[in-house]
């Protein structure tokens, strides 16, 4: 058979079969290499090289990377992707990603620049886990179907009165779409994400569609989009998430339509005119808005425990852990916003987080668990809240957990500096494994209980600054020992006809005050300037929440969910937002953020008097009426006590902490009682080192850890947070160089 008689008979062979046709092919080029100089263009197309990377198909997603990179928003543009072969879905993009990051590829892909957009949910199916015997390699547990909010109707020739009017059925089958009409320009932009079902902690994407262009394959909207020059189709169909966030708060404290629009134009002309949707806010916008302020309710339904579910079946994004109550296990419900993520990440990555634990544990229904950060301005702000019928339980590793999941998946390298624990019931264990940090106790709550009692139970002062100062040495005084209710006891016998208050002590405190001292002796204890902060959050939490005209919905959860995610966190989305951009300054007088710390940085040292032969007081002149003088004793401790009326009421005063970074400064008191705590801690392993070796490695593996938290006490102190540890423990432990040489 001639070269002429092969090509013809491969040409008809091709119309039914072209797989063969590339086997005889490559077979004919074997044996005849001068073959291909003989093959027109359209023979060439049917030959395969079998060195070229094959098409992924269905069967082997599996296979294909998981991609997750470290950028807070996700878009296709970090992302290599992968045409899938075959079936259904032949010739679209795929790629495999962590579930978690779902929200976040759907935020990027609707802030591209070039044709920013809203991806709505077209469609969403989900499957029961179990339900499948055998699931596909591609079977889903959810399957949700996004679509460009362009489209993919088009409506642009019927809204300036080219066509013929008619209104025709959509193409996706959903109605007319009321409201949505005239932004509607047959976009075909799409994209299905499939959580596996083999897998369910990663999601397929298969992006259908990823140019923003109509049936003739031209741009509709955006900047490429000709017709859309000037007009609201260049930029995203609706104001962004953050900005509803802005006017809401703003709403929510207070402020009037015509003051937001006026503060949105003057923020526009500074930055020389509209280049995004948001510049296009109106006043029918902040109406709107004001509208659903106003008629929404926390009750979604007469059942509490249905109510709630309802809300977290509509606020999926802003949970991270529910279970419901049953007879096993307790209600829990971690409640984080995504602004509350993004300060989480923020100020939380090396730095201080706090537990706020048991609040209104006496009037609501379930007491609330506060996660708090500490900005710039060493200001608290909840950054997470727990709601829980019992902190004890399985039930606390789970959510736990699942939290420092989530924002390792946002950012791998986040880690907390420390974690500040208030409760020393809570699972130390548990918490410094999630987090993978140290451990500081903090005894702001045992301060502030003791001291409002004292007040309201004792009426003389004298005997009030004696009591409070002997039950600081019980908390921290290192002479206690194994025998620390042997303290308790003394203390118990000096004070019995305090009857009022003994009683108390013995009903709350005495079953419980060995706990703390153990909690005090095993992990550092944090100083005043934290508390402040905490304090200053509490009293904010307890203005808004506790509240006697919301006395009748104390019982309901739904509404504790409401209050806090709406108002509270409003109030400080607003504080941030001016303590950042400089605007609305008036509001931060009445600030849900400032604190005595931040005032007692604006006391001069000349207006503090100390006599460094009487260290029992000192002396703070008044910024506001300078005839005034308050009396602080016990200075520089931390069970310090001032006579002013913020005193009186059991907070912690700026004169407090302008006294105790006053001495600190000046070195002329006693070390805190936090570090001499661990002072004692080091010296008696040094002077009663044990026999066994193994315990001895272990020993030095704590004293190891000691000198680490000690440094990091000192490292806090720096930024102003914590006292310095006294020099005095610095020079014994040089006196003791074995120590350390072990430690090596």
């Amino acid at each position: 058979m001639t070269i002429y008689g092969v090509e013809r008979r491969i040409y008809r062979v091709a119309v039914r079969n072209s797989l063969f046709v590339s086997l005889l092919c490559q077979r004919v080029l074997v044996s005849l290499p001068e073959f291909t100089s003989c093959l027109s263009r359209k023979h060439c197309i049917c030959f395969v090289d079998a060195n070229a990377t094959k098409m992924p198909r269905m069967e082997d997603i599996l296979n294909l990377p998981v991609q997750d990179p470290l950028c807070t928003e996700l878009s296709a543009a970090y992302i290599n992707w992968v045409k899938l072969e075959g079936g259904r879905q032949g010739g679209d993009d795929i790629a495999l990603i962590p579930f978690a990051r779902v929200d976040d590829f759907v935020k990027g892909e609707s802030s591209n620049p070039e044709c920013p957009a809203s991806f709505r949910i077209e469609s969403r199916r989900k499957r029961a886990e179990g339900s499948i015997a055998k699931p596909r390699v591609d079977g889903y547990l959810e399957y949700t179907l996004y679509w460009c909010s362009y489209g993919p109707e088009d409506y642009r020739e019927s809204d300036s009165g080219v066509g013929d009017g008619m209104s025709t059925k959509p193409v996706s089958g959903k109605g007319s779409r009321p409201g949505r009409r005239h932004m509607m320009r047959g976009c075909l932009c799409h994209f299905t994400i499939k959580r596996l079902y083999t897998r369910p902690l990663l999601a397929l994407i298969i992006y259908n569609q990823r140019r923003h262009v109509d049936k003739s394959g031209a741009p509709c909207h955006g900047l490429l989009d000709r017709d859309a020059v000037g007009t609201r189709a260049m930029y995203a169909p609706r104001i962004s998430d953050d900005l509803r966030q802005k006017v809401m708060s703003m709403l929510y404290a207070g402020m009037s339509l015509d003051k937001i629009i006026q503060h949105h134009t003057e923020e526009m002309q500074k930055q020389g005119g509209p280049q995004n949707r948001d510049d296009f806010l109106t006043r029918n916008d902040v109406r709107n808005m004001e509208r659903t302020i106003r008629n929404s309710s926390h009750e979604l339904h007469e059942n509490d425990g249905c109510s709630v579910k309802m809300w977290v079946q509509r606020h999926q994004k802003h949970v991270f852990y529910f279970q419901d109550n049953s007879a096993s296990e307790p209600f829990v419900l971690g409640i984080q916003t995504d602004w509350q993520l993004q300060q989480m990440l923020r100020y939380g990555n090396n730095s201080l987080i706090s537990f706020h634990s048991g609040f209104g544990l006496k009037k609501l229904k379930y007491p609330v668990c506060s996660l708090l950060v500490f900005n710039s301005s060493q200001n608290a702000i909840p950054v997470a809240w727990i709601i829980a019928s019992s902190f004890v339980g399985k039930s606390f590793h789970k959510w736990m957990v699942l939290l420092s999941e989530r924002l390792r998946t946002k950012d791998p390298r986040w880690r907390p500096g420390a974690i500040l624990l208030d409760d020393p019931s809570l699972h130390f264990s548990i918490i410094r494994e999630a987090f993978q940090c140290r451990i500081l106790s903090c005894a702001w709550h045992v301060r502030r209980t003791l001291i409002k009692k004292l007040l309201k139970k004792c009426r003389n002062f004298e005997v009030q600054r004696e009591m409070f100062m002997h039950l600081g040495w019980i908390l921290y005084c290192t002479k206690c020992g194994p025998n620390a209710m042997d303290s308790v006891e003394e203390f118990m016998q000096i004070f019995v006809d305090q009857c009022s208050f003994m009683d108390y002590f013995k009903n709350h405190w005495q079953a419980s005050i060995d706990m703390w001292i153990n909690a005090i002796k095993s992990f550092p204890a944090t100083t005043p300037e934290p508390h402040a902060a905490i304090e200053s959050y509490h009293l904010k939490l307890k203005s808004v929440l506790l509240k006697e005209n919301y006395g009748n919905s104390w019982p309901r959860v739904d509404w504790l969910i409401h209050a806090l995610t709406t108002e509270f966190l409003s109030l400080y989305w607003l504080d941030q937002y001016s303590l950042e951009t400089g605007y609305f300054e008036n509001l931060q007088g009445n600030s849900y953020t400032s604190n005595a710390w931040h005032h007692a940085l604006h006391i001069p040292d000349v207006d503090v008097m100390l006599d460094e032969q009487n260290l029992h007081l000192a002396k703070v002149l008044s910024q506001t009426d300078r005839s005034l003088v308050y009396t602080v004793w016990n200075p520089g401790s931390e069970f310090s006590l001032c006579d002013c009326s913020w005193s009186r009421l059991g907070n912690l005063c700026k004169h407090v902490i302008k006294v105790a970074n006053f001495c600190r400064h000046r070195q002329v008191v006693k070390p805190s009682l936090s570090a001499q705590v661990y002072k004692q801690a080091l010296l008696t392993l040094f002077e009663n080192p044990p026999n066994d070796p193994l315990v001895l490695d272990h020993t030095m593996l704590h004293v190891a850890r000691l000198q680490q938290d000690i440094k990091a006490l000192e490292d806090f102190s720096n930024s102003g947070l914590l006292q310095p540890i006294s020099p005095d423990l610095s020079s014994q432990m040089a006196e003791n160089p074995l120590l350390f040489q072990r430690i090596q």
